[in-house]
């Protein structure tokens, strides 16, 4: 599997990224895991506007599907070609309906489900494409998935947004590669079930004894260098920053 940063700023994009997005590839499928604010902009820089094969919306906050709305644009009135092809997209409940009011004003009542696909997200496997799927409820305010993807003898976990949770843990055990939300600053914000700090991220890591930390979502306001040195004192693997455009071979 191979791993692209799209966008990585939690909240609202920084000078230095866009928000959550994440392109993975195996066996030439392109799966997008989330497109929030600044995304198709940025996934530009990487495929082209129609070469996505599905996309999973880890939960209906804008930083992480705003631009959705925008891609139903260049899907709708593609400029070449007609209308592109009904792309698979697994979100939680309600996302037709959240995306078309984000829209604010598509031609028909049904627009925005003839170039998306949706498939509703409910805890379990699954495959998408040549990946093999797990999904579970974490914990955030809105309903929220973490992803588990497994290819070809190696897996990958994205936590979405969430508090300290058993859900993460099992999705990330044994991960060659840990996604992982790091938002809070450990000491500073302490709200239950809506972030990680980056020490309780380096502490599920540890747990779950996974190949390698990279911390993500973190906003503008947090302090990333410092978050990621509470995530080693807690977890002895590799860790880092995500940065836009950073590549990983899964």
């Amino acid at each position: 599997m191979k791993l692209t940063v799209v966008g990585c700023s939690g909240s609202f994009p920084s000078t230095e990224s866009a928000c959550s997005s994440y392109l993975v590839e195996a066996d030439g499928f392109r799966l997008l895991l989330d497109m929030g604010n600044g995304a198709l902009g940025e996934l530009q820089r990487h495929i082209g506007l129609y070469d996505l094969d599905a996309i999973f919306l880890s939960h209906l906050h804008a930083d992480h599907c705003i631009d959705m709305t925008a891609y139903f644009v260049t899907r709708y009135y593609r400029h070449d070609g007609g209308m592109a092809p009904a792309l698979p997209v697994y979100a939680p409940e309600g996302a037709e309906e959240r995306l078309t009011n984000a829209h604010g004003a598509t031609p028909t009542a049904d627009s925005m489900s003839r170039v998306f696909d949706f498939h509703t997200l409910k805890p379990g496997s699954f495959d998408i494409g040549p990946f093999s799927v797990r999904t579970e409820k974490v914990r955030h305010p809105v309903e929220t998935y973490g992803i588990r993807l497994e290819h070809g003898g190696r897996t990958l976990t994205y936590s979405g947004d969430t508090g300290p949770c058993e859900a993460l843990h099992e999705l990330a055990e044994g991960a060659d590669l840990f996604l992982c939300e790091a938002s809070f600053l450990h000491g500073k914000e302490d709200i239950p079930d809506l972030h990680l700090n980056g020490r309780e991220a380096g502490e599920h890591a540890a747990r779950a004894d996974v190949g390698r930390l990279v911390l993500t979502h973190i906003p503008p306001w947090t302090d990333e260098e410092r978050n990621l040195a509470d995530a080693r004192d807690t977890y002895s693997g590799p860790a880092e920053v995500a940065r836009r455009g950073a590549v990983y071979e899964v």
